[in-house]
């Protein structure tokens, strides 16, 4: 089990880079089953201008966005670096519970459900202090 990666780490896993790589750490893994990991939450991000900028409030899909990110951070990490490539084949049964706001830490946990050749079906959780702030079922096709 690794102990953690750091954001130059997950760089040379996934493609994203500012101002849409929206993991900062990942904390744990489980061999191909788990990983947990975070985002900290600043009004320095240009997303506060626009969402919004009397009361910010950090978007849901970006929540979705970030457990996507990991989840493909723990399907990936094994792939040579030429054939590391997921994108979205579904979402299902995403909830928000509370809003994210700058300040935060969102804590992040994706979990592998099923995986057949190349598609993935990963549930995936995000909280704030303890409290669960969305989940959803995420669905991916590898490349």
């Amino acid at each position: 089990m690794d102990q953690y990666l750091d954001i130059e780490e997950i760089k040379k896993i996934i493609p994203h880079r500012y101002p849409f790589l929206l993991i900062d750490r990942v904390t744990e893994i489980k061999g191909s089953e788990s990983i947990k990991g975070y985002k900290n939450i600043s009004i320095n991000e240009s997303i506060f201008q626009g969402h919004f900028p009397e009361k910010a409030v950090f978007p849901g899909v970006l929540i979705i966005e970030a457990l996507a990110q990991l989840g493909a951070v723990l399907m990936l990490r094994g792939f040579p670096e030429e054939k590391r490539m997921a994108y979205f084949a579904g979402i299902d049964k995403v909830r928000f519970k509370r809003v994210v706001v700058p300040g935060d830490r969102l804590d992040l946990e994706t979990k592998l459900v099923r995986q057949r050749g190349t598609f993935v079906i990963m549930e995936g959780k995000a909280f704030v202090e303890g409290k669960k702030a969305a989940e959803a079922i995420l669905m991916s096709a590898l490349a």
